[in-house]
């Protein structure tokens, strides 16, 4: 998917995934290895339900994805999914840095009678 062609639905989503600081680090762990939901679990202080919910915001997010290997569900990263992030906020920042320069440029002028 190419950035420029995200919704404000999905970057809504992908934004609102990662608010979060739990799924932040679920995101951060499973981009190391993929890992059950029970491996997930045992890392935090919730539930294993609780920790699902989270997984399953990631999913809607496209930041991780399930599989089942045997009995269990398994989550692996995408790295498709934080480069969008990555290149989102870099736009966010193109945006700022032009705005300064075009402040600084303001600012070197010089003052008509001074």
């Amino acid at each position: 998917m190419v950035v420029d062609q995200m919704s404000d639905h999905e970057v809504d989503r992908l934004f609102h995934a990662l608010a979060d600081a739990t799924r932040r680090d679920i995101v951060r762990r499973v981009m190391h290895g993929d890992c059950s939901i029970s491996e997930l679990a045992r890392s935090y202080a919730m539930s294993m339900t609780a920790v699902q919910k989270h997984v399953i915001v990631l999913e809607g997010a496209g930041l991780v994805a399930k599989y089942k290997q045997g009995r269990e569900q398994r989550v692996v990263g995408s790295l498709d999914a934080v480069h969008r992030a990555q290149h989102l906020l870099e736009g966010f920042e193109q945006v700022w840095r032009e705005r300064f320069d075009r402040m600084g440029e303001l600012l070197s002028e010089p003052t008509p009678g001074g």
